[in-house]
């Protein structure tokens, strides 16, 4: 065990509270490239963490309040000697020198890094970070307390649903685990376990089913909003894609024929890297014809915009909405996705096996049985009676009524 060093200036609040108020704090040697500082503050003084980056340079971190005073915790307020440990504790020191301890946005960073190197939905980061205040960017990982996550996740409660509070903070917690991998021995997880825990019962059946008949409405009032436009809805009602995959749809991903279909990109929802980068959407020869492109690149985009430019995942947003409010939707409701809902429950109300279904909308068994099991029922129901023991005699005689 590292020996504690003495500081007769900075060991008993009574000696620090003799220090002039100032920003430059005062500090003492803990190890090599290892310093431990003191600033004294009109309300109470606060410790101070230096290590040398070796590049004849430094980085400081504030890691607590001194006991000046308030009494010492070990938490957020310390004493000269659980700011020592604590120091000691946070440096990460390896055969290269002594490297920075990760803060959240540290974190963020690597988990944004991972998520391209797996081809995966950055989505997932941007959503911490439309949400993320400096407070917490700048914290130590090794420093977080489950109160402040706790606090931060509440607070998320009162700007969106929360189903998306959970999902922003399932994205939080893959960025902060997988920093702790990278240092399992000195990085506790129990902080956000804790703070960041998933709100129970968030998720309701909000999906909005449309009548065939709405779903033709949308796609025609789709066409007159432009052809391309009408092209992107139409296919999102025929294949039951994603925004996010159809944008990502290449001219070599459409394969006519006798019975056309499109190699639909994969979604980059879920963990890790999935076996299969794309998979088999039939559709329509009328609709292959009208996507059918002759004198484009085969890597170039399938759909496009107006002016040509390709779709992003979320510029098809406006249209919609303006597309749904013509045909009496409300645009709040009735958004892209619902004709993803509308897809599946068609599906599976004409008797397609649950399975191909969630194989042909990129998902999995058990989120169709989570969040379309009415609709599986309804057609279990009908399909049990259909096979239902018939008791009634087949010679049972017809009375005659007389009057």
């Amino acid at each position: 065990m590292a020996r504690s060093i003495r500081s007769s200036t900075l060991e008993t609040r009574s000696a620090r509270l003799r220090l002039p108020v100032s920003v430059k704090p005062t500090f003492v040697r803990v190890a090599k490239g290892l310093g431990l500082g003191y600033r004294r503050n009109k309300s109470g003084g606060v410790w101070i963490m230096r290590v040398a980056d070796g590049k004849r340079g430094n980085w400081v971190r504030t890691i607590g309040a001194a006991d000046d005073f308030a009494e010492a915790d070990g938490g957020d307020v310390l004493n000269f000697w659980q700011a020592q440990d604590q120091v000691r504790s946070l440096a990460r020191v390896d055969r290269a020198g002594t490297a920075e301890p990760i803060t959240v946005a540290h974190a963020l960073d690597a988990y944004e890094a991972d998520l391209k190197t797996r081809g995966a939905d950055l989505a997932n980061v941007q959503r911490i970070r439309a949400y993320m205040t400096n407070g917490l960017a700048g914290k130590l990982i090794t420093l977080l307390a489950a109160r402040e996550l706790r606090a931060w996740r509440d607070g998320l409660i009162e700007r969106m649903s929360p189903a998306s509070v959970n999902r922003t903070c399932f994205a939080l917690k893959a960025a902060l685990n997988l920093a702790a991998r990278q240092d399992e021995r000195s990085i506790s997880r129990r902080a956000w376990q804790e703070g960041l825990a998933l709100i129970p019962n968030a998720t309701h059946d909000r999906n909005v089913i449309l009548a065939d008949g709405v779903v033709r409405d949308l796609i025609t009032e789709a066409y007159n909003d432009s052809r391309e436009f009408g092209l992107f809805v139409e296919l999102a009602a025929v294949t039951g894609a994603r925004p996010s995959q159809i944008v990502r749809l290449e001219v070599r991903d459409l394969l006519d024929g006798s019975e056309p279909r499109l190699m639909m990109p994969a979604s980059r929802k879920g963990k890790g890297n999935k076996a299969k980068s794309h998979y088999p959407v039939p559709i329509s020869a009328d609709l292959a014809e009208r996507l059918a492109a002759m004198d484009r690149l085969a890597n170039a985009p399938l759909l496009t915009r107006p002016g040509g430019q390709p779709w992003k995942r979320s510029n098809q947003a406006d249209p919609f909405r303006r597309v749904a409010r013509a045909c009496g939707q409300d645009p709040a409701e009735v958004t892209m996705y619902a004709l993803r809902h509308s897809s599946i429950v068609r599906q599976l109300l004409a008797g397609v096996p649950v399975r191909i279904v969630a194989a042909g909308h990129d998902t999995s068994v058990a989120m169709i049985e989570r969040n379309y099991s009415r609709y599986i029922t309804d057609h279990a129901d009908a399909l049990v009676r259909g096979a239902m023991l018939d008791l009634t005699p087949r010679d049972k005689p017809k009375l005659a009524v007389i009057g």
